[in-house]
This record gives C-alpha cells, sequence and structure tokens, in this order.
C-alpha cells in the first residue's frame, strides 16, 4: 500500500504541474488575445474557448494536489471537540464519502466524455475544436481525485496522517 500512495501523490503531483502549465497557458492566451483584438482590430476566434477549457481543465486536475497538501477549505468546529479515535472515524466517514462522491463524479464524466468522442462532438463556434479532448480532463482528475481519497483514507486509517488540520502533523 505504501507503493500505491507514492504512485497516486506522484501522479496528482504530476495532473497539478500540468494544471499549473494551463494556467500559464490561459494567461498567455488572454495576452495574445488582448493584442489580436484591441492592439489590431481583428476578431478572436479560438481564445475565449480555450481559456475557458484550460482554467477548469486545471480545476480538475489540480484536485488530487489540492487533497494531498489539505489546501481545500475546511471547518474543524467539530473535529477540534472530538477525541483522537473519534475525530479518525469522523476522518474516515467524511473521507468516505468524498470517495463516493468522487467515483460517482468519474463514472459519470466518463460518459460524458465517451459520447463526445464517439460522436466526434465539436463546439457550435467558428473553432469547431472536439469536445472530447477538453473534457477529458474531467475523468481524469475526478478519477485521480477518486485514487488519492483511497490513498487518504489509508492514511488516516493506519494514522500516518492525521484526520484533521495539517497533514505535516504527526498521527496521535
Amino acid at each position: 500500500m505504501e507503493t500505491y500512495v507514492r504512485v497516486v501523490s506522484a501522479l496528482s503531483r504530476a495532473a497539478a504541474f500540468i494544471a499549473a502549465g494551463l494556467v500559464v497557458a490561459a494567461i498567455a492566451v488572454i495576452c495574445q488575445m488582448l493584442v489580436i483584438r484591441h492592439g489590431l482590430g481583428r476578431s478572436a476566434i479560438w481564445q475565449n474557448e480555450f481559456v475557458t477549457f484550460a482554467l477548469v481543465a486545471a480545476t480538475f486536475l489540480a484536485a488530487p494536489y489540492v487533497l494531498i497538501v489539505r489546501g481545500h477549505v475546511v471547518v474543524e468546529l467539530v473535529p477540534i471537540w472530538l477525541s483522537g479515535r473519534a475525530r479518525r472515524t469522523l476522518g474516515m466517514i467524511a473521507g468516505g464519502l468524498g470517495f463516493v462522491f468522487c467515483l460517482l463524479v468519474f463514472v459519470t464524466s466518463l460518459e460524458w466524455w465517451w459520447e463526445a468522442f464517439s460522436l466526434d462532438l465539436r463546439t457550435s463556434t467558428m473553432w469547431r475544436a472536439r469536445l472530447w479532448i477538453p473534457y477529458l480532463s474531467l475523468p481524469v482528475g475526478s478519477l485521480l481525485l477518486t485514487l488519492q481519497y483511497i490513498a487518504e483514507l489509508w492514511e488516516i486509517a493506519t494514522e500516518r496522517k492525521p484526520a484533521f488540520g495539517n497533514p505535516h502533523e504527526v498521527g496521535p
């Protein structure tokens, strides 16, 4: 299981690196679009869609890394009052619910992606981008997040990571 955690963590970090690249690409395309529209007075054809797709993909691809570093918003009012064992149990329940939700998102988004791929769906703009390409970030990101939840649950259950709080804290 240690190997599983290391591999999934490495994949999640790689996806976050790609997400960061997508954000940088989106910024560059916005700058290029400003030059084209306002500097040259020409219309932008693909830039708006690219930026939207890139930022959505970055969000989904970065989510597993956010889980690793506990960068998400969390309210710890109840866990603060609980003992170590009850706190871990609550963490397992919350992680289990997160796992189930992400698994459902993965299955649903995989069906959505497959429909776009098999029917060769495209955007309705002049760019006519193939939708399966940007849609791929949803099943990939949600699958990685689901796998990361398994690692998270194992680390909480074996007390390698606290259920709430700083992920670098030593367990009880």
